[in-house]
């Protein structure tokens, strides 16, 4: 008798054990999902705070522009409001768009393209571009880790039990993803 309650009690360890690691890696991937997004967040804050310099340097040169000037801010507002990744992307790809046209009327102003202000916010920013898109690849990668984990057998259950929940994976559109605004000269 003394061996089975040796095996039974030794099995209920195990699993006991097994529980406690699943569980520990859940929230470990968890914990990583929240810092790349976190990552994410540093990134488009700084290309919302080097959006405002831009438009008051474009201002300066293309007075007349005005409708433009508020459909930048209207879109940076908007990205800047938005909570969720699939909300966030669609946001940053209206905003893209925007500086797309911004960069655009800035090609018929030779002294704003010739401006080293001009040209130095836009390095700024198509280095912001390159960094957000890093900032995405490592938060996709860790949501693919952690949504593969929770969707597992036997792991579904555990991460049933304790609410972990699936995570939206940040998408660019193809075009925002492949072009970072900028101005040839």
């Amino acid at each position: 008798m003394d061996i089975v309650l040796w095996i039974i009690l030794g099995a209920v360890v195990l699993l006991i054990l097994w529980f406690i690691g699943v569980y520990n890696a859940l929230v470990r991937l968890k914990n990583r999902t929240d810092e790349a997004w976190s990552d994410i967040d540093v990134q488009l804050k700084r290309r919302y705070n080097l959006i405002p310099n831009l438009v008051e340097t474009v201002k300066g040169y293309a007075t007349h522009e005005r409708e433009l000037f508020e459909k930048v801010t209207q879109a940076r507002t908007a990205a800047m409001g938005a909570q969720a990744p699939a909300d966030k992307a669609k946001a940053e790809n209206v905003l893209t768009d925007t500086l797309k046209s911004l960069f655009a009327v800035a090609e018929n102003y030779p002294d704003l393209k010739a401006s080293s202000n001009f040209a130095k916010l836009q390095d700024e920013l198509s280095d912001t571009e390159n960094k957000v898109q890093a900032a995405r690849r490592f938060y996709n990668g860790n949501v693919r880790d952690f949504n593969t984990k929770i969707e597992t057998f036997p792991n579904n259950m555990i991460s049933g039990m304790f609410g972990f929940t699936k995570r939206q994976f940040f998408e660019l559109d193809d075009i925002a993803e492949r072009e970072a605004p900028e101005v040839k000269f």
